[in-house]
């Protein structure tokens, strides 16, 4: 069994990925890292405490993307969700945004790209990092995928909450 797939064996981290995790939380938090290489505050959903955890982001045709790699019942997605989806990155500074789900027939393009930036989270995807479209697609309800909208810019009628057509622009 890979490594990575024993830190994350019942899909939870055991007590040495909750200790790596909070060591890498906190350099990230830093801004030390590649930008990229965020960490997530959320309160508890049943503890009220501020949690962290790092996380890669995913940038997708200018949009930044969280991916959960161990699914819709990892902790930071449902706490993320019971928050309301306004939740803190951290890179050398904070920042209040807010996460917005992605339906899962848009998600396949983020999913590619999160696993080329995030080796870690390659065996909890049952699809290799270099695998066409279609074999993400297959997967993608499986593994939620969430905009990170900043809190400070307002919501607009009508405006998108998934990855945009690549070929959108070029029809306006």
């Amino acid at each position: 069994m890979k490594l990575e797939k024993w830190l994350y064996r019942s899909g939870r981290p055991n007590w040495v990925a909750s200790v790596l995790n909070g060591c890498w939380a906190a350099i990230h938090a830093l801004g030390i890292a590649p930008n990229y290489l965020v960490t997530l505050e959320v309160r508890g959903r049943r503890s009220g405490r501020t949690i962290s955890l790092p996380l890669v982001m995913a940038v997708v045709e200018g949009e930044r993307y969280l991916v959960s790699m161990l699914g819709a019942e990892a902790d930071w997605v449902r706490n993320a969700k019971a928050a309301g989806g306004h939740v803190t990155l951290r890179h050398g500074r904070r920042e209040q945004v807010r996460l917005e789900e992605v339906p899962a027939d848009r998600r396949a393009p983020v999913l590619k790209a999160y696993l080329k930036r995030a080796p870690g989270a390659r065996p909890h995807l049952a699809v290799h990092k270099d695998a066409p479209l279609s074999e993400f697609e297959r997967v993608a309800a499986q593994f939620p995928v969430f905009r990170v909208v900043p809190e400070s810019v307002g919501r607009v009628s009508g405006e998108q909450s998934q990855p945009r057509d690549a070929h959108e622009d070029q029809r306006r």
